[in-house]
């Protein structure tokens, strides 16, 4: 599936035999890309703020508070998306 936003800022910090792991920036609007983990992953976020994750099932919310991490299963194909008025950020750290 493709998209008209504008995509994400993605670092790569760490990348190793054991994780990888990237920080994800967003302007308002901004998106990952259509995508899939092929490993469970934790996200870290750095700021408050609401990411909306479209699915092949639908629309998804979730909250990001810095300090409460959330983990997630592989496998899911999503796209995530900025849909604040405000830049938000968080960390992903994908467990090989």
């Amino acid at each position: 599936m493709t998209t008209s936003r504008p995509k994400a800022s993605a670092i790569t910090q760490i990348s190793n035999g054991s994780v990888v792991v990237t920080e994800w920036k967003f302007a308002p609007g901004e998106e990952t890309g259509w995508h899939k983990h092929q490993h469970d992953y934790v996200v870290v976020p750095l700021t408050v703020g609401v990411l909306t994750l479209e699915t092949k099932e639908g629309l998804v919310s979730a909250d990001l508070l810095p300090g409460q991490s959330y983990s997630r299963p592989k496998g899911i194909e999503h796209n995530v998306i900025n849909g604040n008025n405000f830049d938000i950020s968080f960390v992903e750290i994908e467990l090989l």
